[in-house]
């Protein structure tokens, strides 16, 4: 268990789902590591206890699943950014042709088949 700091209880308020319990209360709250909920586990007796240390480990599990989920996925976005990177310097060098295509010849072609002009 440990304290919170001023800066980290301001946190808890803005992204808590019940601020008004802490947001007036002079005393900074505590909070409690993974390691320490295990450790209360094993020392509570009482079904309460156990529910709620059993919660709180479960919690923390997730915690840590979720952030190995969102690491895997910045990963891949990263991946997927650096890949997209050379495919924009592909397709701005298929624009560039293409626009040099685009104008028409500068002199008109004779016209194809036989004229009576020509001969």
């Amino acid at each position: 268990m440990f304290g919170l700091t001023a800066e980290e209880k301001a946190e808890v308020v803005t992204d808590g789902d019940h601020p008004s319990q802490p947001k007036y209360s002079p005393v900074l709250p505590h909070a409690f590591t993974e390691h320490g909920t295990i450790m209360l586990a094993s020392v509570l007796n009482s079904p309460r206890a156990v529910e709620v240390s059993t919660y709180l480990v479960r919690a923390f599990v997730r915690l840590r699943t979720l952030l190995a989920a969102h690491k895997e996925l910045a990963r891949r976005l990263d991946e997927l950014e650096g890949r997209l990177m050379g495919h924009d310097e592909d397709i701005r060098s298929i624009c560039e042709a293409i626009r040099r295509l685009m104008p028409p010849p500068a002199r008109p072609r004779r016209p194809i088949g036989f004229c009576a002009d020509d001969v």
